[in-house]
């Protein structure tokens, strides 16, 4: 049977447990600290562009710096709206353009209004400028050949490219200061729902799934120490094709069992203290369980590159199912605590840690030393695949003989071209 809200005496039970009080302290405003660490890593994401030369770390660097960015801003701590609060800058220039000509119609001041006349002489002079000055350019050729010597040379691509970047960093610090001029309301964590999840209500699925782990564990470790010819008995694969076959599935099961854990920590019943001490017992129990298998998918992934080559992708879904590991731990300590509304939060700011992390390990690079390491131990070495790499990979092609290196790093540094002042590249630079 659901069960509702108990009486006083749960309830203060309920809050000391996490439950009201720690969500007011949840919702208190944001600090200092807290909108320098995320404007600190928002900077640190953006200057990973002037020292890894690979474009799709760039591009990850700067939608996370984004995120960052908007959290610096917002800074709200609770996690209600951290959907909202990561892409706020965003959404609130659209609101900003109109708020910041609102603004400029409410000052009437003499002065203002000299410049504004001003302003709109000077429009009006360029634009006369633009209409006939092609024209009388038409009309004579030594007049022509004088406008040639004074007008500068604009590449038609590079200034709509330098357009478009003043107007979406100009609509982004449009949008920073219209939160920031009028902050939006705090966003009140959920309340606990009137009908919540008696204990027999969940401790059922949650039990099934707990034995579930553990026997798929257990086959785990008879595979593990069984080797390739027992994989290959009972899965016809051999031990690498195993170890590929499963990480897909080992990852989407890991998430999956991350919602059920929080879907019930949020729904269930802890009026007393057999309901919270079963809480904790079993989704500490599910939760190490799922652990280990967030460690086998790894597994499984770092056998399948041993057998068959590192890749950017297969590297990159491993540091995703790192940082899935790590929201696992997480989630033990909400479970102790038996509150979980900071964890989305944290879980944000882990991601972009994880994101620093993997720029620092410069990924293509540490990609060609694994790849050149198993071809000194004799396995075939893509060099096609390499080609396709940044200038990043250049350092680690010391290793190779000079024919194989000069094959590799030919068409790399053949497309390079020189980089713009605001563009410099640390990475590109040393390869030239």
């Amino acid at each position: 049977m659901p069960v509702a809200k108990g009486t006083a005496d749960e309830s203060v039970a309920t809050v000391a447990l996490g439950g009201t009080a720690s969500e007011t302290i949840a919702a208190q405003p944001p600090t200092a600290r807290d909108r320098f660490w995320w404007a600190a890593a928002a900077l640190v994401l953006l200057g990973v562009g002037t020292f890894r030369a690979a474009g799709w770390l760039f591009v990850l660097c700067v939608l996370g710096a984004c995120v960052a960015g908007s959290l610096a801003v917002l800074g709200r701590r609770t996690g209600r709206g951290l959907a909202h609060d990561m892409v706020a800058v965003p959404l609130a220039s659209f609101g900003a353009v109109p708020w910041a000509f609102s603004g400029l119609r409410e000052v009437q001041s003499a002065q203002v209004s000299k410049v504004r006349r001003f302003g709109v002489s000077v429009a009006v002079t360029a634009a006369l400028l633009v209409v006939f000055v092609p024209l009388l350019g038409g009309a004579d050729a030594t007049f022509a050949g004088l406008l040639n010597g004074l007008a500068p040379t604009v590449d038609a691509a590079t200034a709509w490219q330098w357009i478009l970047l003043f107007a979406v960093l100009g609509a982004g610090a449009l949008g920073a200061l219209y939160l920031l001029a009028g902050p939006p309301a705090r966003a009140a964590e959920a309340s606990r729902p009137v009908r919540l999840w008696a204990r027999s209500e969940w401790v059922l699925p949650v039990g099934a799934l707990t034995v579930l782990f553990a026997v798929f564990l257990g086959a785990q470790f008879v595979a593990l120490f069984g080797g390739d010819d027992y994989v290959q008995r009972t899965a016809g694969l051999t031990y690498a094709e195993y170890a590929r076959s499963g990480f897909w599935q080992l990852s989407a099961v890991s998430i999956l069992t991350l919602a059920v854990i929080l879907a019930v920590l949020h729904w269930s019943a802890r009026d007393t203290a057999a309901d919270r001490r079963w809480l904790r017992i079993l989704l500490s129990a599910v939760s190490v369980l799922a652990l280990v298998i967030v460690c086998s998918a790894l597994a499984r992934m770092w056998t399948y590159q041993q057998a068959y080559g590192f890749t950017v992708l297969r590297l990159l879904v491993t540091m995703c199912e790192l940082w899935v590991g790590l929201v696992y731990v997480l989630t033990l300590v909400a479970i102790a605590r038996l509150h979980w509304n900071w964890v989305p939060r944290a879980a944000v700011g882990t991601a972009l840690t994880t994101l620093i992390a993997l720029a620092l390990l410069n990924p293509e690079h540490l990609v060609a030393e694994r790849n050149i390491d198993r071809w000194a131990k004799g396995e075939r070495l893509d060099t096609a695949y390499l080609r396709t790499l940044s200038p990043d990979i250049l350092p680690a092609l010391n290793r190779l003989p000079t024919p194989m290196r000069a094959d590799i790093e030919t068409p790399i540094r053949t497309d390079l071209d020189a980089d713009p002042w605001w563009s410099w590249n640390l990475s590109r630079s040393s390869a030239r």
